[in-house]
């Protein structure tokens, strides 16, 4: 009796687990064969209206969510090819190598050089972001600043945060000068004031290269065009940009051999 019993429970218990493994490996061919799915795909090929029945059999596959389209769509890793980025795609529904949305954007905007606009953002990881880096920053995962009046997403690490910043402003000035010299209509007072002012800041060596770098934009004529906008004589800003591209730059307090007051003798 107590036989039968045993054999009976041995019996339900392997039934149990073939359908389990069935079910696993039905859900593994659907989506090898769709390459995404919806939850309401993944429950008509389980047998099941229950979502977390599909969720404890996607985690046994190791699965990811779209970042796109409100996180509807279903894949596996073993699917995605994730480009440099870590981004990947299929009919226009994007995953991310880091998961959610929030996710993603985090890490980028950490791991920028100058933060990031939501512009940029959205133009990065083809999705409307402005919800989610509202709710990035109410939830203390980053921070912002006013750029341009525009919010610049920042990391909530100081230093990192200051660099970032820092980055961003002299990108600013840059990108304004090109503006300024080829009429184009989306620099401000403000910024054509402000890159005047960043310009009588420096000394004279260091108007000399900064001229040099910008006209290097311009190509063929870059050196009149600088030297026009800025008030410089087209000789000093040629002089510039031959210093920075032969790299003859001597570092503050370092004298170039022979050079600076000549050595006074004592007489014996």
């Amino acid at each position: 009796m107590i036989e039968c019993e045993l054999q009976y429970i041995y019996s339900f218990h392997s039934i149990i687990m073939n359908a389990t493994n069935f079910l696993s490996s039905t859900l593994n061919t659907l989506l090898k064969q769709q390459k995404v799915a919806t939850m309401k795909q993944l429950q008509e090929v389980l047998g099941t209206a229950a979502p977390a029945t599909v969720f404890r059999k996607l985690g046994e596959l190791e699965y990811l969510t779209s970042y796109s389209h409100a996180g509807r769509y279903y894949t596996l890793h073993s699917i995605a090819r994730f480009n440099a980025l870590g981004l990947w795609s299929f009919d226009s529904i994007w995953f991310s190598h880091h998961g959610s949305l929030l996710n993603a954007l985090e890490y980028f905007i950490n791991e920028s050089a100058g933060g990031f606009l939501g512009v940029e953002l959205k133009e990065l990881l083809h999705v409307n972001v402005n919800v989610s880096l509202l709710k990035l920053f109410q939830q203390g995962r980053v921070a912002r600043e006013k750029n341009l009046g525009l919010y610049l997403y920042c990391s909530r690490d100081l230093p990192v945060k200051q660099r970032q910043i820092a980055h961003r402003q002299a990108d600013n000035i840059s990108q304004g000068t090109r503006a300024i010299v080829l009429g184009t209509d989306w620099v401000s007072d403000e910024i054509k004031a402000a890159i005047i002012l960043f310009f009588s800041l420096l000394d004279e060596k260091q108007r000399r290269l900064f001229a040099g770098l910008e006209a290097m934009q311009f190509g063929h004529g870059g050196d009149a065009r600088i030297a026009d906008l800025l008030g410089l004589d087209p000789h000093t800003v040629a002089k510039g940009r031959g210093q920075l591209l032969e790299r003859d730059i001597q570092w503050q307090g370092i004298r170039a051999s022979g050079a600076g007051r000549p050595e006074v003798k004592k007489n014996t």
